[in-house]
């Protein structure tokens, strides 16, 4: 892994993605953002042409057009090796968070979520120690 590590936010609220990218950034990661299916598909194919592969995904589930689920499924098809998922979503059934389990997720944090504790999956999912 890189010394800063890659991070693809995939999220359709503007506001959330800004200040996400800001906590990200104040702890030493490289956060990129998408709104919808294309920028996330432009992010991968330019992550793959430069060979930065993004060292984790923080995924909504809420998505106009395709839902984080559908996303996550084609995700896992056009991603070897898959890097970790962490759902972070309005959403908060027991089914949600048992369906993004089956799906391989490696952590489910319901909005809103303070700022520590996001950073906190994200070193544990990455890892890292504190």
């Amino acid at each position: 892994m890189r010394s800063i590590p890659k991070l693809l936010v995939i999220d359709d609220d503007a506001d959330t993605l800004g200040l996400l990218r800001t906590v990200l950034a104040r702890n030493q990661y490289d956060a990129t953002t998408a709104s919808n299916w294309q920028e996330v598909t432009d992010r991968l194919q330019l992550a793959s042409s430069t060979d930065e592969p993004y060292d984790l995904i923080i995924l909504d589930l809420m998505m106009p057009e395709r839902s984080g689920f559908d996303i996550l499924r084609s995700l896992q098809v056009v991603l070897a090796p898959m890097p970790p998922v962490i759902i972070l979503s309005a959403k908060n059934t027991v089914d949600d968070m048992l369906k993004a389990s089956d799906l391989g997720a490696a952590k489910y944090l319901v909005k809103p979520t303070k700022p520590e504790k996001l950073i906190e999956a994200v070193r544990r999912v990455l890892g890292q120690t504190t």
